[in-house]
């Protein structure tokens, strides 16, 4: 169920219920869903996601299911608008993430790594340290291994060994979301699974993040884009998607 915190807290984006928070607010969500008894799901929705979500109904029902939604990219801020039902801001997963971090030094938080190349959960720890001396994960594990079975058995059980309250499961879209809600139940310990995609190759400075002033110009996309020609395909869906929103528009209101 989406959490809401007021009675205007969900905005729908192309069948998608976003919640109309900012970082803070996003932050206050997850300290509430801490404080329950089962394993919350936290997704992270760009545009090009929701458009996954446009094209996939099974994606779309599985992303809506979670416990809290928020606004990762400015594509979707912009679709809101278009729509007229317009979110405050763009609210980045990564950022999310980054918060949680800051104050698990607290001990308000005890936080596992899962995703990413051997070696990637380590590198963003120790670069966290840099930045937040106080920080140490219960635990991390790479992304490389089967999602069901025997292997994944022991991850979780690895994961239950080190009783973390929040995971950072970075395993992209849609795998990410799939392995939590299969494994939700298994989790013991856990009470908020955060879908976080690239953010650990991000925190361990493998894949740096665009400067400030793309960011503030909304051109975090472009930015990916130049420094990874590669993207174009996957880039694609942003122009598909924000086309898709306006056309969308104009046959709801005739």
């Amino acid at each position: 169920m989406n959490i809401q915190t007021n009675e205007n807290a969900v905005i729908h984006v192309r069948g998608i219920p976003v919640n109309n928070v900012n970082l803070d607010e996003a932050f206050a969500a997850v300290c509430t869903l801490a404080k329950g008894d089962r394993c919350h799901m936290v997704c992270t929705p760009n545009a090009e996601i929701v458009q996954q979500c446009i094209e996939d109904a099974d994606l779309a029902k599985l992303i809506s299911s979670a416990d809290l939604i928020i606004p990762d990219g400015a594509g979707v801020v912009l679709a809101s608008k278009i729509l007229g039902t317009p979110l405050k801001c763009k609210t980045p997963g990564c950022d999310l993430g980054e918060m949680i971090i800051k104050h698990a030094k607290e001990n308000v938080f005890r936080v596992y790594f899962l995703g990413g190349k051997p070696g990637i959960a380590e590198a963003a720890e120790a670069k966290l340290r840099e930045k937040y001396p106080d920080f140490r994960t219960v635990g991390t594990h790479d992304g490389y291994f089967k999602k069901e079975g025997e292997e994944n058995d022991a991850v979780i059980r690895e994961i239950n060994t080190a009783a973390p309250n929040i995971l950072f499961v970075c395993l992209g879209v849609p795998a990410q979301e799939k392995w939590i809600a299969a494994n939700a139940d298994k989790l013991t310990t856990v009470r908020v699974a955060l879908g976080l995609g690239g953010s650990l190759d991000s925190y361990a400075g493998t894949v740096k993040r665009a400067p400030k002033i793309f960011i503030r110009l909304n051109l975090e996309w472009f930015y990916r884009l130049c420094k990874q020609p590669s993207r174009i395909k996957r880039m694609m869906k942003l122009p598909k998607f924000i086309l898709g929103t306006l056309w969308y528009r104009i046959t709801e209101k005739s």
